[in-house]
């Protein structure tokens, strides 16, 4: 036990508290080098000092405690691409929560339209579609389209991953009948996302892998503004005035990588992680999905997909498919075909919505 520390000891040249190294120990995040057999008590060799102080330095930077348990695993390297991407959703999710807050103080202040308030009376035509890849022997992908909500989820591949993302679209199926203020659109759309996570557990729970995981993103209605959720890599687009927008930002690990200006989107593209998640739902309770509000208006086309499409048809592709004179329908047809003249290596998933005047015309 020569040159080992006591608790107390180690805890001070840490600057921990003896607490933390008990929680730390029991977690398996900082077992103590010896435990003395007579009396107990924890002893702590100097050299592990450094993996204390960086735990302590991920406790304030806000890192869970489960997350901290990865970073400590790896090698000094991949634990700092780890870091650097958990920082990335936490500024993502910063940038989300935000635009709700600004929303919310809008709203509660009476600078906000009041509901029902919308100068133009406004509707959706939709048409939604799922098929299985050329080399896929099982379609994971959910898509639904109706009056209010449009959604697109992809399941993790395997036992579990269609009932993850049919589970989810069908939590969210609800809100198509409820009467929802369009002040209150993020909340019901949280409430909804919230139940399609407590499915995804119990569908979990039945899984002979013990889990379930599916990506999310959805739309939900009232007026002229529109709700959007969004988790994992499946998109959400805007086509507006013949430009084509992509509103989400994919939660995967190579996105961070762009995000941090280490990788080109085009080097993106061909990445063998670029399918790699960060964030989806898996029943767990802990996905934090990306919320904001959105204003529409007569003559948008919103595209929702899975990376089935958007992996392998190129952007410009799918603005020349969307600004085509057809109507959802045909225009969804064309993006399939797009799809399968790429290989279809993946699943696909696709709603395509046009927003329309419902005004009677002069």
């Amino acid at each position: 036990m020569r040159g080992l520390l006591t608790i107390g000891a180690f805890a001070r040249a840490a600057r921990l508290s003896p607490k933390a190294l008990r929680l730390y120990d029991e977690l398996g995040l900082l077992p103590p080098a010896e435990v003395d057999g007579e009396s107990g008590y924890r002893l702590y060799d100097p050299a592990q000092l450094d993996q204390a102080r960086l735990i302590a330095w991920l406790r304030r930077l806000g890192m869970p405690l489960a997350r901290i348990r990865t970073v400590c695993t790896l090698g000094p390297a991949a634990a700092a691409e780890e870091v650097a991407a958990y920082w990335d959703e936490v500024q993502t999710e910063t940038t989300a929560r935000g635009r709700l807050a600004t929303f919310l103080v809008d709203h509660l202040s009476g600078r906000a339209s009041p509901a029902g308030d919308v100068a133009q009376t406004l509707g959706i035509r939709y048409a939604a579609r799922s098929e299985s890849g050329l080399v896929r022997t099982s379609n994971e992908d959910t898509a639904y389209a109706g009056s209010r909500l449009l959604a697109v989820a992809d399941g993790m591949r395997g036992p579990g991953g269609d009932r993850a993302s049919a589970a989810a679209v069908d939590a969210l199926k609800p809100l198509e009948t409820l009467e929802v203020p369009a002040g209150d659109l993020l909340g019901a759309l949280a409430d909804a996302v919230g139940d399609a996570d407590r499915a995804i557990q119990d569908i979990a729970a039945e899984s002979p892998s013990g889990s379930a995981m599916t990506t999310l993103t959805a739309l939900l209605w009232a007026g002229s503004r529109l709700a959007l959720v969004h988790i994992g890599d499946t998109r959400a687009y805007l086509l507006r005035d013949g430009e084509l927008f992509r509103i989400t930002e994919d939660h995967t690990y190579v996105q961070s990588l762009v995000d941090e200006g280490r990788l080109t989107p085009e080097e993106a593209d061909a990445h063998p992680q670029r399918s790699l998640l960060v964030k989806a739902l898996t029943g767990a309770g802990g996905a934090r999905p990306d919320y904001s509000l959105h204003e529409a208006a007569a003559g948008d086309r919103y595209l929702l997909c899975s990376d089935g499409l958007s992996a392998v048809v190129p952007a410009d592709d799918l603005r020349a498919a969307l600004t085509g004179a057809g109507g959802p329908q045909e225009v969804l047809d064309d993006l399939v075909a797009l799809a399968y003249a790429a290989g279809a290596p993946d699943n696909i998933a696709c709603v395509v919505a046009d927003v329309v005047s419902l005004d009677p015309t002069p």
